[in-house]
């Protein structure tokens, strides 16, 4: 087989809905090959488009397509400094890129070279949510009748509803809540869905890391009760040292690793066994090649897989996360998003959802591709966020 190079690095950016989608589209000197693969940051979208076309394009034009992992390594290093959620994701655009090409080389899908399927589809969970406990159990309802058999919970946004208790004069404009209201709330939520549905249904929750170690601590163990599947972002990756209490004191299964960047932040909770479900956004850990290594790793240790999988991942990143569900031996669970139809038509290919599974389509590659005239319809925006911009009953800045 004739070397294959890489002739070009092009980035496509759009936003069809609400999150900016960054994709890289790598062409070949083989017409007609190209792969693609997800670079979404999407609260530093420029940045990462920059990443890519400044500086990792000038580091692999005219590279071996087929020399994944030598280029996933060089491209770690060749800034010296490393593992930021930037250059993760533009690393991962290209990695991504990569293993569509060489699956479309081989004539085959990706989980096939990963080493093939261990099972069929993977099972999804959906987010139920409402302002009321009633509303919530009519959200799961409603999600049980599409065959969901995984669902999370959550009141109101993260932390709950808007904080009630009054901020101090001058307080400044920001995303308020009440971590000790969203803690009474959500048990109170939990007590009330159990005593309606049941232990039949498998419930998950998100604490979003809004809660200060101690209070995250004792909310585990309150949740303990409910059975959860799994309670997910209990700690910051700055509170690391904290998941050791959690599992010393209950057994509510945890989830973590969605803001993850650094090697050095899974490898402890993996080899000390003190987290049960591997969170990490695909992109932002660089793409296939580490996430592959990660799930292998976790597998050793009997930690199961359940990659982030919001709308701020783009479609071509949910067929990245569906690959490596059909492949995992310790797959969990995989977060869907549920892309409206003109996402769909943008991205061909996009995996399907019925009855609660995600299914490939089989074809070479990731299986997925991008309507660059579509997208070209819907560029990015600019602006400030503003769900980020959280805050403490008092107005002090809190983690979002």
């Amino acid at each position: 087989m004739s070397t294959v190079t890489i002739r070009d690095v092009q980035v496509i950016a759009t936003q069809p809905g609400g999150a900016r989608l960054v994709i890289v589209k790598i062409l070949t000197s083989e017409p007609g090959l190209h792969g693609v693969g997800c670079a979404t940051f999407t609260q530093r979208f420029r940045a990462v488009i920059a990443a890519v076309e400044r500086h990792l394009k000038p580091l692999l034009i005219g590279r071996d397509v087929d020399r994944i992992e030598e280029i996933f390594q060089l491209s770690c290093v060749n800034g010296y400094w490393r593992n930021g959620p930037v250059l993760n994701n533009a690393i991962s655009g290209v990695d991504q890129a990569l293993w569509d090409i060489k699956g479309k080389r081989a004539g085959m899908p990706v989980y096939q070279l990963l080493g093939g399927k261990c099972r069929e589809a993977a099972a999804c969970y959906a987010h139920a949510g409402g302002a009321t406990k009633e509303e919530i159990v009519d959200s799961i309802r409603a999600f049980q009748e599409q065959g969901y058999q995984y669902i999370r919970v959550q009141q109101g946004g993260y932390g709950g509803l808007e904080a009630e208790r009054p901020a101090p004069e001058g307080a400044q404009p920001g995303s308020y809540f009440d971590p000790r209201g969203y803690m009474r709330a959500h048990l109170e939520v939990f007590d009330h869905v159990r005593e309606q549905l049941g232990f039949a249904v498998e419930l998950l929750h998100d604490v979003h890391e809004r809660l200060v170690p101690i209070d995250a601590v004792g909310f585990a163990k309150e949740m303990e009760r409910f059975r959860l599947f799994f309670l997910e972002d209990p700690l910051a990756p700055e509170d690391l040292e904290w998941f050791r209490n959690i599992r010393q004191q209950c057994s509510t299964p945890i989830a973590m690793g969605e803001l993850f960047n650094h090697p050095r932040e899974w490898q402890p909770l993996i080899q000390d066994r003190l987290i049960d479900f591997l969170r990490m956004h695909v992109s932002q850990m660089g793409g296939l090649t580490p996430a592959r290594n990660v799930a292998a790793f976790g597998a050793m240790y009997g930690i199961r897989t359940a990659w982030h999988g919001p709308g701020d991942v783009s479609p071509v990143g949910h067929a990245a996360n569906l690959h490596l569900d059909l492949w995992a031996p310790n797959f969990g669970v995989q977060e869907w998003c549920r892309f409206g139809d003109r996402v769909a038509e943008i991205f061909p290919g996009i995996p399907e959802v019925r009855g609660g599974y995600m299914y490939p389509n089989d074809g070479p590659g990731l299986g997925i591709d991008v309507d660059e005239e579509l997208a070209a319809k819907h560029p990015c925006t600019d602006g400030v966020e503003t769900w980020t911009q959280t805050r403490l009953p008092d107005g002090s800045p809190a983690r979002p």
